[in-house]
């Protein structure tokens, strides 16, 4: 697969994540869309439901990592790629890394919470990492949420 083709199909799960994004968006969660993809395929589609569940661990990635295990019947989402429109955070990173996510792609870096600053080598060693997706539209969503907040 050339770069070209990696980075359209990368922006084609992005705009799913961020569909989901825009559901978190509609129930007054903070907008931060995940989906799980194995093989071209979706497994799992999921946004934020902290406020909705009233639960801090409800975030999007760990939403779809525990749809996407249920799918595939197993703990390990080794053939996997995440998307999600914001960097995850520590928690979620962990998660990713005990689930052996391979791949992990997101739109908008999270300076102040993101797993970059606080915890780097959450994710699996062999993991790779693709930022910058869609970026503009995935920070654009959170700046206007939390302006409405303000």
């Amino acid at each position: 697969m050339t770069n070209e083709e990696l980075q359209k199909r990368d922006e084609r799960y992005m705009q799913l994540a961020l569909a989901e994004a825009h559901k978190a968006l509609d129930k007054g969660e903070v907008p931060i869309g995940a989906v799980v993809v194995c093989r071209d395929k979706v497994l799992a589609r999921a946004h934020n439901l902290t406020e909705t569940l009233c639960d801090v661990t409800a975030h999007a990635e760990m939403q779809a990592i525990t749809m996407a295990a249920n799918q595939l019947g197993g703990k390990y989402l080794t053939d996997c790629t995440l998307y999600v429109t914001v960097e995850p955070c520590t928690m979620c990173a962990g998660g990713i890394g005990w689930a052996q996510v391979p791949r992990l792609v997101y739109g908008c870096a999270d300076d102040k919470r993101g797993y970059s600053r606080f915890a780097p080598n959450a994710l699996h060693p062999k993991a790779t990492v693709t930022a910058g997706i869609l970026e503009e539209d995935c920070r654009q969503l959170m700046q206007d949420f939390f302006r409405q907040k303000r």
